[in-house]
Order: structure tokens, then sequence, then C-alpha cells
């Protein structure tokens, strides 16, 4: 990993309750990779933003293709479930503030209204991923990370997905393949970086 020339953050992907317990959703590997998402934390303490994947109230308020989305996935919509599975897992949800969760509606937080131009306007060029899944919602940020031109650093034991194939290739094929903007690095390996010279 490079030298970092401005500010780093640590961007938590939908690690909620939606995807941590009994739902159609279930991502099991979630309990897996926790302890390093909250050793992350730790180490970006006062630099972690948590990007939380809301619900529609139903099919119809969900825009364009969207629709037909939550048509599949009806049970999800929050006037079929608890708006509460939005929230944070608990040990996640004990670190944030209001201020530190990006609520988005879409795959990516870069879609979040002005999220881009508050990282810029923070001065961050640096941004660490981890969270789930490593084939949907972290890859797409990921990209968009990159085409807003921030150097990305994916967690590579702090991500994972429902599919663990597909989990997988992402980090062995997709994102080796941009070797110039993203740093696939394990969470020790980012957390040293962060450490204070001796």
């Amino acid at each position: 990993m490079s030298n970092v020339t401005g500010k780093t953050l640590h961007i938590v992907i939908d690690m909620q309750r939606v995807f941590a317990e009994e739902t159609v959703w279930h991502t099991p590997s979630i309990q897996d990779i926790l302890p390093n998402v909250l050793e992350l934390c730790a180490a970006f303490e006062g630099r972690t933003l948590f990007a939380k994947f809301m619900l529609p109230e139903t099919p119809a308020h969900a825009p364009g293709r969207w629709q037909t989305y939550y048509q599949r996935w009806s049970m999800l919509t929050t006037s079929q479930l608890d708006p509460a599975y939005q929230d944070l897992v608990g040990p996640l949800a004990a670190l944030s503030q209001p201020e530190t969760e990006v609520e988005k509606f879409t795959y990516s937080i870069f879609k979040a209204p002005g999220f881009t131009e508050r990282l810029k306007a923070d001065g961050v060029d640096k941004l660490v991923f981890s969270g789930v899944e490593t084939d949907v919602c972290v890859l797409a940020s990921v990209f968009d990370a990159v085409d807003a031109g921030f150097h990305v650093v994916v967690a590579s034991d702090a991500v994972s997905s429902s599919d663990l194939v597909a989990h997988q290739a992402v980090l062995d094929h997709v994102l080796p393949r941009m070797p110039d903007q993203i740093d696939l690095a394990t969470t020790a390996q980012i957390v040293a970086e962060q450490a204070p010279a001796a």
C-alpha cells in the first residue's frame, strides 16, 4: 500500500441485521468477518462511516427496475419487515453515531446524495472498505470510488458474501485487474500501516 497523502476513511458496507439474521438475505459469514471489521473500526476510530442499505415501504415506492427487484423481494419491504432490520448489527451499532451512518437505496454508497462531495470537502483521498456483500454492494462502491479518483483498499478478510464463490472470484480475478487503483490487504496489514512509527 502506498503512503497516504491525505485523509483515509474506513467504509463499512451494509453490516446490518437484515443480512446477519435469519432473512432471505442471510449472509452467515458476517459473523466470521465481524471481528476484523471491529478491529478496523478501532484502528480508524473517528474515521469510520457505516453504509446502510435502506428498504422501500413497498415495491411501488422504488424507482424503475428496482420495482421489479422488490416485487421478487417483497418480504423485505418495510411494510412487511420490521424496519429495525435495517439497523447495524449490535457491536457496530454501539460504535456508530447518526452522523457516521450513510443511508443508501442502491448498491453503491456513492449514490447517497452528496457523499462524494462530503469526502472531497474533508480532504479524503483513500478509502478502506469492509462489509458485505463483496460481489454486490462492496464491489459497486469500490468501482464508484475508483471512478471518483480515490485510492481504494479492500480488506480481504473483512469482506464476504452469501455467495462465497462470487466473493472469491472478486478477490482473485476482478479487483487484481486494477492494481494502480485498488489494493488488497488483510486487516492486520491495514492496521499495521495505521500504527504510529516507533
